[in-house]
């Protein structure tokens, strides 16, 4: 414990200077249409390249980030350099997408938020509407009344808006017709356990309401042509996982822009 605890400070220590000394950097990973096997979009995933532990993956320092109140300046660098590489991919002439970035709680209630986010649009030249903002349940349910508004300030923005890991929260489904919602992403749990009974059935109510209500369905953690094929008997409109496409740098998702589909998967 005593060493854990050490460890945890030193990489706070680290984390103040590493946006100073530009250690963080972004992976991408593609997002398919499940029937053409098109791609939709991508998420921009945040790495961090320490100087002495090398390439860490965000688990190893999100949550310290998050404890020691870092994840504001780091969100929105995030927010920043994912907007500007797609930006820059427009302007390549690749396939128009959209990019799905993680908000976490302390971004999203910190009353800046919304400035910077019109700023960084501004300052990149990105139409609000390739930003797709990623959000759990459970920073939506922390204040309803508050993130309505902020919600739909974002729409009014362009901005396209995502549920995060659905269905491992203990919110309320009410939220799905209050809030203005574009896409549903089903957490990898879900995709993992689905057989026949029951989890598949939970799944595919889960699918007919959100297509129900207009929204997308995203599935997370997509690793089996098993898995591919069931989504697919459950009409799920996208996915996105290691069986399509593993998180890579800028250069290597506009070499998968440039063919603008999944040549290796068998989405027939």
């Amino acid at each position: 414990m005593k060493t854990r605890n050490i460890e945890h400070e030193t990489i706070e220590e680290d984390i103040s200077a590493a946006l100073l000394r530009k250690e963080f950097l972004l992976h991408y990973q593609a997002q398919f249409d499940l029937k053409t096997g098109a791609i939709t979009g991508t998420e921009a995933l945040i790495r961090w390249q320490h100087p002495g532990r090398g390439l860490l993956q965000p688990g190893q320092f999100i949550p310290i980030a998050e404890a020691c109140g870092q994840i504001v300046p780091i969100g929105q660098w995030v927010l920043s350099e994912a907007c500007r590489q797609t930006r820059a991919w427009l302007d390549a002439g690749l396939l128009p997408m959209r990019v799905a970035v993680n908000i976490s709680a302390l971004e999203f209630r910190n009353k800046h938020f919304l400035e910077n986010l019109r700023a960084i649009l501004n300052d990149t030249g990105l139409e609000a509407r390739y930003l797709e903002l990623e959000l759990t349940e459970s920073v939506l349910m922390e204040d309803v009344y508050s993130t309505g508004a902020l919600l739909s300030a974002l729409k009014a923005m362009g901005v396209q808006l995502a549920i995060d890991d659905f269905g491992t929260g203990f919110s309320s489904l009410s939220y799905l017709t209050q809030f203005q919602i574009d896409a549903l992403k089903i957490d990898q749990s879900f995709v993992r356990a689905m057989t026949p009974d029951p989890e598949a059935i939970v799944l595919g109510a889960v699918i007919a309401m959100a297509k129900s209500l207009k929204h997308r369905v995203i599935a997370e953690g997509v690793e089996t042509p098993c898995q591919l094929a069931s989504l697919q008997n459950l009409s799920c409109g996208e996915g996105q996982g290691y069986l399509f496409h593993r998180p890579g740098n800028a250069d290597a998702l506009a070499d998968l822009l440039e063919a603008g589909v999944s040549k290796e998967i068998a989405f027939h």
